[in-house]
C-alpha cells in the first residue's frame, strides 16, 4: 500500500471500501458551485426513470429518513438501509459532524498530528513524512520511523485506515462539536534499535495539496495529492516559479480527487479555453470549459497510476484528449461518477450518484478509467516523463 496523505483518509472507512472512495473523491462541483440543481429541485423529480433512477434514489432515502424521524427511530441508520439497497456504489451516509469534517478536508484543513505513513510489506506502519511545525515535527519524529502503537494498541497488521482513525481521534469526535483538536494521543516508536513513546496534542493543521521540486536536468515536478481549495493557485504559482524552458511532470499518481471546480482551474493552467469535459445530471447534459490564457507550449507530462481518481481522471482526460500532455503510468482507477448531498432530518447527509462525466472526445471514465499514451510501472514513470519531454523539447 502506497504512502497517503493522513488528511485525504475517511473517519468511517472500516465500515467499507466506497466510504473510502467516496470521501476521498467524490465530486462536488455543484455543491461547492451550485452548479448542480438543489437535491429537492424540480428538475431532478422529473428526470426519474423507473426504480433505480438518480430521483428515485434520493426519494426512498430521504422517505426512509423521515418515515425513521417520525418514528423516534434514527434517520440516519435508516438512510443507511435505504443507500445499501439503492445499488449506488458511490452512495454514502455521514453524521452532520463527519460531513463537516469532509468539508474541512475539501477546504485545505484537518485534524491530526502530521504524520503521513504506509504499511509496509511485514504489515509495520512506517512514518514517510511529517509535516513541517506539527505536534509530530515538534516531537522530532522521523520520516523512516516506524509505529508500533496508538495509545497503548499496537497497530502493526492494522489498515492504514485505521491507524489514521486513531490518530485523529475519531472516536472521540461527537457530532456537533469542534472535534479533537488539543486532544492527546501517545505513539510508541521505534527507530533502528531505540524504542521510545510521544505523547502529542492533536491540532488544526492546513493541508498541502501541492508540492513543487525541481530537478536536476530542470524539469519542474508538481505534485497535486488532492484537489482541495486553493490547489489551482498552487499550481500557477509553482508554474511562475519555474525554470524558462518550462519543461513540467504533474504528477496525479495517488491523487483522489477533490473538487472539481478546482480541476478545471488547473486545466486552465495549461489551456487556452476550450471544453474539459462534459456531464449530465439527471439526464441534463452540461460542459466544463477551460479559462483562456494558459500556457499552451510548455512541454508537459502528466504521471497517473490507479490510485488517480475522479477530479483526478478529469484534469488527465482533458489534458490528454486536447493534445496536451503525453500521460504516462498504468490505467487509473476509474471514478466518473458525481455525488449530490442532501441533508437529512437529523443534520446528517447522504451522498448518492446523480450523473458522470466524460472527457472532451467522449470517452466514458466511470468503471474504464484512462490508459495512458505510455505504460510505465512506479519505479520507471519518473524517468520515462523525463526522456519524453526531452523529446518534447523546450517551447519556442
Amino acid at each position: 500500500m502506497s504512502g497517503r496523505d493522513l488528511f485525504c483518509q475517511p473517519r468511517r472507512v472500516r465500515r467499507g471500501a466506497t466510504l473510502a472512495l467516496v470521501f476521498a473523491g467524490v465530486l462536488i462541483a455543484g455543491a461547492a458551485t451550485g452548479s448542480f440543481p438543489e437535491s429537492d429541485s424540480p428538475a431532478r423529480k422529473a428526470a426519474a426513470a423507473g426504480p433505480v433512477g438518480p430521483a428515485a434514489r434520493h426519494e426512498a432515502v430521504e422517505r426512509a429518513a423521515a418515515e425513521a424521524l417520525a418514528d423516534g427511530k434514527s434517520p440516519m441508520e435508516a438512510a443507511e438501509r435505504a443507500v445499501s439497497r439503492s445499488g449506488d456504489r458511490w452512495a454514502a451516509v455521514y453524521s452532520e459532524g463527519e460531513y463537516e469534517e469532509f468539508q474541512d478536508a475539501l477546504d485545505g484543513r484537518y485534524t491530526g498530528v502530521g504524520l503521513w505513513a504506509r504499511q509496509e510489506a511485514d504489515g509495520g506502519i512506517a512514518v514517510t513524512r511529517v509535516r513541517s511545525g506539527s505536534p509530530a515535527a515538534d516531537a522530532g519524529i522521523r520520516a523512516g520511523d516506524r509505529l508500533r502503537s496508538v495509545d497503548g494498541k499496537k497497530v502493526d497488521g492494522w489498515p492504514v485506515t485505521e491507524v489514521v482513525a486513531r490518530l485523529r481521534g475519531d472516536a472521540l469526535r461527537g457530532d456537533g462539536d469542534d472535534g479533537p483538536a488539543g486532544t492527546t494521543v501517545t505513539l510508541g516508536l521505534e527507530r533502528g534499535t531505540r524504542a521510545w513513546t510521544e505523547t502529542l496534542h492533536r491540532a488544526r493543521l492546513s493541508t498541502d495539496s501541492v508540492t513543487a521540486r525541481r530537478l536536476s536536468d530542470g524539469v519542474t515536478v508538481l505534485k497535486i495529492a488532492a484537489f482541495t481549495k486553493g490547489s489551482a493557485d498552487a499550481v500557477r504559482e509553482a508554474l511562475r516559479a519555474a525554470p524558462a524552458d518550462g519543461r513540467t511532470v504533474l504528477d496525479l499518481r495517488g491523487n483522489s480527487g477533490g473538487l472539481v471546480t478546482e480541476a478545471v482551474d488547473t486545466a486552465s493552467a495549461f489551456l487556452d479555453g476550450g471544453l474539459v469535459a462534459t456531464y449530465d445530471v439527471d439526464g441534463a447534459q452540461r460542459a466544463l470549459h477551460a479559462a483562456s490564457g494558459g500556457d499552451t507550449t510548455r512541454p508537459l507530462v502528466v504521471l497517473v497510476d490507479g490510485g488517480t481518481m475522479s477530479a483526478a481522471e478529469l484534469l488527465t482526460g482533458a489534458l490528454q484528449d486536447r493534445g496536451r500532455a503525453v500521460v504516462i503510468g498504468s490505467r487509473t482507477f476509474g471514478k466518473g461518477s458525481i455525488q449530490m448531498p442532501t441533508e437529512l432530518p437529523d443534520g446528517s447527509v447522504a451522498e448518492l450518484t446523480v450523473g458522470h462525466y466524460r472527457t472532451p472526445s467522449g470517452r466514458t471514465v466511470d468503471g474504464r478509467g484512462i490508459t495512458p499514451d505510455l505504460e510505465a510501472g512506479p519505479g520507471q514513470a519518473l524517468s520515462r516523463a523525463r526522456t519524453v519531454l526531452t523529446g518534447l523539447g523546450a517551447p519556442s
